[in-house]
């Protein structure tokens, strides 16, 4: 039997984390294994009891390499492969989860003095502390006519490295004088892996305010922000920058050892995990949009040329696909939607009903949400129950429900808030096809694509747009997997580009969700009202959200129950 050619995929998720063992040649996923974090996501106090400030979310560093410990090999027992079969790897990481580290990438937390201050962990993504940070910096960029703003839609986040490193600066200054290096999480785990530290260019560009050209922000501009950001690049980063599908490096012997692989295989530059599932959903061309649904979703598309589109969260020449410019938008919240309905606002019968029907709550509640015709609830919600990533770039937003009566069903608000995202997304796409950036073709991918056929065909039906399924329905992981057979090259049984490796890789199922004409006429007259509200709330003189959120921020914390 000829040996095989095994490409190692770990995708590391906000949750959980993945191994996934691809044939390079025929694309057969062959086993996976996942893991939660131990210490999960921290979002009200540290290990230790420390207390949260609001809009945090952490997590321990230490529980990326507890869990690699563990998926690899269970996930070649559960294939029956060896260790020579498998020739490379790639890694896709959540982002921007950032992370400050000694010289040698010994994070901070881990040192006795600093593991009580929350600011020495990992800031996941999905942190929005920094909030003022990032209005600051929003506001002196536009003052100054910073060109790097353009590469952002004409806003920045703060789930993003340089505003979350500037509250550091400014809350936690000796956590900030400590670090020699302040890395995402995924080029810190590469770092660990092959003893060198290459930064992606994915990561850089998408969450760290460099671009091909112009590299980052200038010394003049972060010393305007504090006198001590000024030297911020220059001693806690690196110029250094790799494309996607390079080897960072070469697998050390101490992992090969702890995961049962053989030292001195390629390892590949990380990648956002929501940009790996592009090529996991089998795209490496332009024009064709994929949706990553999840926690959160982000929309991803890309294009020949380079257009300074405003709304787009990340504009980045090769941030996918060498050649072309990646156009990343999102909403910062959309399975997290669902999961706080279905945890706080359902009566105790619907559990039950459920379990007398076989049926988990989730796949209960879309039964009989799909009874209900479109328009038929009479409600309509915006989707921002973790504020606004797109359009609108503010995290200070948050959700809405209108319509509400006293004869409003627990499922019609669900089909409503699944409609918001519908809505959502469509808003996004408005925005880059208005500003000359095609969006032919949809492609959906993760786990609410594999188990909620009925948000699917609503996406179908408000877009107006036929919607295609990755086969995998591990489409990051896969995509990590893409990147490291591209990394080992076609001469060691690896891929010489990402579309010769996607084509042998990637596809999808045949199941296509195609619009139904009647739902898009109605959901056209809803996406009106929407749009209205969308404005009236976000752009609009109403700033009862924020208003809101800044009272909230300042009352007396909630005393917890005895």
């Amino acid at each position: 039997m000829p040996k095989r050619h095994i490409s190692l995929g770990l995708d590391y998720g906000t949750e959980t984390a993945r191994a996934l063992l691809v044939d390079t040649g025929s694309g057969e996923e062959i086993a996976t294994a996942v893991a939660p974090y131990p210490h999960g996501v921290l979002e009200s106090h540290l290990p230790d009891g420390t207390g949260l400030e609001p809009e945090t979310a952490l997590q321990n560093p230490n529980d990326y390499l507890t869990v690699l410990e563990q998926i690899v090999p269970n996930a070649m027992r559960a294939g029956g492969v060896q260790a020579e079969e498998i020739i490379g790897l790639g890694v896709d990481f959540t982002a921007s989860s950032v992370l400050p580290t000694l010289a040698d990438g010994t994070p901070l937390c881990m040192l006795p003095e600093f593991s009580s201050n929350p600011y020495s962990y990992v800031k996941l993504w999905k942190d929005h502390a920094a909030q003022p940070e990032v209005e600051e910096m929003n506001e002196l960029a536009e003052a100054r006519g910073e060109t790097f703003l353009s590469n952002y839609g004409g806003r920045l986040s703060p789930e993003w490295m340089f505003p979350k490193t500037l509250r550091m600066l400014r809350k936690a200054p000796e956590i900030y004088a400590a670090a020699d290096r302040v890395i995402e999480a995924g080029d810190w785990l590469v770092w660990q892996l092959c003893g060198e530290e290459k930064r992606s260019a994915c990561q850089a560009g998408y969450k760290g305010l460099w671009s091909k050209s112009a590299g980052y922000p200038s010394k003049d501009y972060l010393a305007a922000l504090h006198p001590g950001f000024a030297g911020f690049v220059r001693e806690k980063l690196t110029l250094d920058i790799h494309s996607l599908g390079k080897p960072a490096g070469s697998l050390r012997k101490s992992w090969a050892s702890k995961m049962g692989l053989s030292p001195g295989i390629p390892v590949a530059v990380a990648v956002i995990d929501a940009h790996a599932a592009v090529l996991g959903c089998s795209v490496a061309e332009a024009g064709k949009m994929v949706l990553a649904l999840g926690t959160s979703t982000c929309h991803l598309v890309m294009h020949e040329k380079k257009v300074q589109a405003r709304g787009v969260a990340g504009i980045v020449e090769d941030g996918i696909v060498p050649g072309l410019v990646a156009y990343e938008s999102g909403q910062s919240a959309v399975g997290d939607i669902f999961a706080w309905f279905t945890q706080n606002q359902l009566p105790a019968h619907y559990q039950e009903t459920a379990r007398q029907k076989g049926l988990d709550l989730f796949g209960y509640l879309e039964s009989l949400a799909a009874e209900i015709p479109p328009g038929q609830s009479g409600l309509i919600a915006l989707d921002w129950w973790n504020g606004n990533r797109s359009t609108l770039m503010d995290a200070s937003l948050s959700g809405l429900i209108l319509g509400l009566t006293l004869t409003t069903q627990p499922e019609d608000i669900y089909r409503a808030l699944i409609e918001a995202t519908a809505f959502g997304t469509l808003a996004i796409i408005d925005n880059h096809t208005k500003q000359g950036i095609p969006v032919n073709e949809l492609y959906v991918c993760g786990g609410l694509s594999e188990r909620n056929h009925l948000l699917l065909q609503i996406y179908a039906d408000v877009t107006g747009r036929r919607l295609n399924i990755a086969a995998s329905s591990q489409a990051a992981a896969l995509g990590a997997a893409i990147a490291g057979a591209v990394a080992v090259g076609s001469g060691k049984g690896g891929n010489a580009t990402f579309t010769e490796a996607t084509k042998a890789m990637a596809g999808l199922k045949d199941k296509i969700y195609v619009p139904n004409p009647a739902a898009h006429a109605v959901y056209k007259k809803l996406y009106e009202q929407y749009l209205n509200i969308y404005q009236t709330f976000g752009q609009g003189t109403l700033n009862t959200m924020r208003s809101l959120r800044e009272i909230k921020n300042q009352a007396s914390p909630r005393r917890s129950a005895d």
